[in-house]
C-alpha cells in the first residue's frame, strides 16, 4: 500500500450526463492511436468504474459503411459501462444516420462529438475545431444527433476549442447552441486551433463558457497533468467536471490520483520505478490480449518514453525499449531497471503533442459567412481514429 502525502480537501461533487452519474467528476479524453480498449481497461483498474472513458475518434461515414477497421475500434471491454464513443463528421444527416446505427445496434451508451481538432487533414475540410464557426451547421449536427440518440437515451456531448484563433473565437456561441439543441454537456478545451497544443491553456474562458451555459453540466480541458491541476480548474473556473488527456499519457495512475482528490482525501506519491514496470507490463498484456502479440508490442512502443520520463534510464536501454519486439525480451528490460527508483519530481508536466501554434488550414472562403450551412465538398472522412 502506498503512503500518502497531501492533505484531505473537499469532496468534489459528481457530474451527471444523461442518465448517467460520473463519479469522480473525470472523462478521459479520446486520443487518436491511445484510448482503444487496452489503455481504457489499464485507466479504469486505477480509477472509478464510473468515471467516463472515451474511445478514439470514429468517423460517421465509416460507420455507416461498416468500414472493417472501424467496426474493430468499436470494441469495449466485458463490464466497461457506460460505452462512451466520439464521433466525428461534418455532415449532419451522415451524423444523425451513424447515431441511429448505433442505437439499433447497441453499440454504445454515451456519444461525444469531436469540434475541437486541431489536425490539418481534418480542419481543412471544415471539420474539427473548424467546425463551430459555421453556427448552423454546427447547431444542425447537434440536433440531428440528438433526435437520434434521443429515443435510447443515449447522451450526446459536445467538445470544442475556444475557437480557429484569436480573430475568430466560438465557444461562447458553440456552447449556447449545444445546449438550445439538448446536448447532455459540453467540454471546452482551453485552446484555439491556432495554438494546437503549444502554450497554456485558458482556463478563464472555462469561467466564462461556465457563466454562459447554465442549464447542463460544463466540463474544463487543457493542462490537467496532475490532480491537484483538476481540483485547481475546478476551483477557479467552476466548471462541473474535467476532461483528461495528455496528462495520462504514461501515468494512468492518474486517474487513482483523481478518485482520491474528488473524495476529499490524500493523493497518494508517484509510484517507483518497480511499480511503474509492473504498470507497463500490465499495459503490454492488454494490448496482446486486444490486438495480438505483434500488433500489441508495436503499439506499446509509444508509450516508453511517457512511462520512463524522468527516471534514471540510460540512453542505451531507452532506446532498447522504444523497438521492443517480445514479451520476453520486455521482461528482460524490465528486469535492468532500478526497480527501487523514486519517482521523480521532474516526470510530472506537459508530455505527447505540443509542438508550436501555426496557421490553421480552411476550405477556401470557410470565413466568407458563417450561417452558411452547406457541407463542404468532400469533407467526410472515410476512415476513423484522428
Amino acid at each position: 500500500m502506498l503512503s500518502t502525502t497531501s492533505a484531505p480537501a473537499t469532496r468534489t461533487a459528481p457530474l451527471r450526463i444523461g442518465p448517467y452519474q460520473v463519479d469522480p467528476a473525470v472523462v478521459l479524453a479520446p486520443m487518436a492511436g491511445i484510448t482503444n480498449l487496452a489503455f481504457r481497461q489499464l485507466c479504469r483498474e486505477f480509477g472509478s468504474r464510473t468515471s467516463l472513458y472515451v474511445c478514439e475518434m470514429i468517423t460517421s461515414r465509416a460507420v455507416v459503411e461498416r468500414d472493417p477497421k472501424t467496426m474493430r475500434m468499436i470494441a469495449f471491454g466485458e463490464g466497461e459501462h457506460p460505452r462512451s464513443m466520439q464521433l466525428y463528421g461534418v455532415a449532419p444527416k451522415t451524423m444523425g444516420a451513424a447515431v441511429r446505427m448505433i442505437v439499433d445496434e447497441g453499440l454504445a451508451d454515451h456519444i461525444d462529438t469531436n469540434f475541437g481538432c486541431p489536425v490539418p487533414k481534418i480542419t481543412r475540410k471544415g471539420g474539427g475545431a473548424a467546425l463551430p464557426y459555421k453556427r448552423r451547421l454546427f447547431g444542425a449536427i447537434v440536433r440531428e444527433m440528438v433526435r437520434a440518440a434521443e429515443p435510447a437515451g443515449i447522451p450526446v456531448t459536445v467538445k470544442f476549442r475556444i475557437g480557429i484563433d484569436d480573430d475568430h473565437r466560438t465557444y461562447l456561441d458553440a456552447g449556447r447552441i449545444a445546449e438550445a439543441e439538448g446536448a447532455a454537456a459540453v467540454a471546452l478545451h482551453g485552446r484555439t486551433a491556432a495554438q494546437r497544443y503549444s502554450g497554456q491553456a485558458d482556463w478563464p474562458a472555462i469561467a466564462r463558457l461556465k457563466e454562459a451555459v447554465t442549464t447542463i453540466p460544463v466540463l474544463g480541458n487543457g493542462d490537467i497533468f496532475a490532480a491537484e491541476d483538476a481540483l485547481r480548474m475546478v476551483r477557479e473556473t467552476g466548471c462541473d467536471g474535467v476532461v483528461v488527456g495528455r496528462g495520462c499519457l504514461g501515468r494512468p495512475w492518474l486517474f487513482r490520483d483523481l478518485q482520491a482528490a474528488f473524495a476529499g482525501e490524500p493523493v497518494p506519491p508517484g509510484p517507483p520505478l518497480g511499480e511503474v514496470a509492473r504498470v507497463l507490463r500490465r499495459h503490454a498484456e492488454l494490448l496482446i490480449a486486444h490486438l495480438g502479440p505483434e500488433k500489441g508490442i508495436r503499439d506499446l512502443r509509444k508509450h516508453m518514453a511517457w512511462y520512463l520520463r524522468g527516471f534514471p534510464v540510460g540512453s542505451e536501454l531507452r532506446q532498447h525499449f522504444g523497438l521492443v519486439s517480445g514479451l520476453v525480451e520486455l521482461d528482460d528490460l524490465l528486469a535492468e531497471l532500478d526497480h527501487d527508483a523514486p519517482f521523480p519530481p521532474d516526470a510530472e508536466g506537459p508530455r505527447g503533442r505540443q509542438g508550436s501554434p501555426g496557421r490553421v488550414v480552411l476550405p477556401e472562403g470557410w470565413l466568407d459567412d458563417p450561417e452558411d450551412e452547406t457541407v463542404p465538398a468532400g469533407a467526410e472522412l472515410d476512415h476513423s481514429g484522428g
